[in-house]
């Protein structure tokens, strides 16, 4: 079994789910007491956040490249980045360290292909709903990616940083998530890409008639996978 390093903390809510999956899909497929191999270097969130409020990226990068060096140090066999947005600068972070990165985007183009979507919404922060880092993967797949108009986007951002990633599960939120998701449908959207780790918090496949894709639940049910393979 290979060892899984998490980059965690981006938020701690939302890293929890990731250990769960990991261990839970292992257990299913392996059975008995099987559970992950895994080494997590957690991140304190706020100065990860206030980077990503001031633009200072190249910062953000050599946080996340130095927790990336320790855990290739403490054995992992690849990294997983409990976190979309900081999936941004995964590029700088490779280019430091010899093991892979299993990319969030990539793995959520694999399911979207396995359920022949081929026009999907995009919902998360602002730097990943606006800009091109995270659709590129899906677009060079062939994947149209539709994203909220200015209102909705500027709601969705809100409510990741100043409720969820603080823990905070609000029915009105979630009321106001779905009707965004229900217009984006009407647009022509086949599913909606849950392209923050912690929008499964708020918002599941239960809610819906919409197919939801949860980039958590994907990336880290990936991570499982990949760690088990012959």
């Amino acid at each position: 079994m290979k060892t899984i390093g998490l980059i965690g903390g981006m938020s701690w809510e939302s890293t929890v789910t990731y250990y769960e999956i990991i261990n839970r899909t292992i257990k299913e497929k392996l059975g008995g007491l099987h559970s992950g191999k895994l080494v997590l270097f957690s991140v304190d969130f706020q100065e990860i956040e206030e980077c990503q409020a001031k633009g200072e990226w190249n910062k953000s990068a050599k946080i996340l490249t130095e927790a990336a060096q320790s855990l290739e140090k403490a054995g992992a066999d690849f990294i997983v980045i409990c976190t979309n947005t900081m999936h941004k600068i995964a590029p700088d972070i490779q280019k430091n360290i010899n093991i892979p990165i299993l990319h969030i985007a990539e793995a959520t183009a694999d399911e979207l292909d396995k359920k022949e979507i081929k026009k999907v919404a995009l919902l998360g922060t602002k730097y990943t709903m606006e800009q091109d880092f995270y659709k590129n993967k899906l677009i060079d797949r062939g994947i149209e990616v539709v994203i909220p108009d200015d209102e909705d986007r500027a709601e969705v951002n809100r409510v990741i940083y100043e409720e969820l990633c603080l823990g905070k599960i609000l029915p009105a939120s979630k009321k106001r998530f779905l009707d965004i998701m229900d217009k984006l449908a009407k647009n022509g959207a086949q599913g909606v890409i849950l392209g923050c780790t912690e929008i499964g918090l708020l918002v599941q496949q239960k809610d819906t008639e919409i197919s939801l894709f949860d980039t958590a639940a994907i990336h880290a049910e990936s991570a499982a996978l990949k760690s088990i393979e012959k």
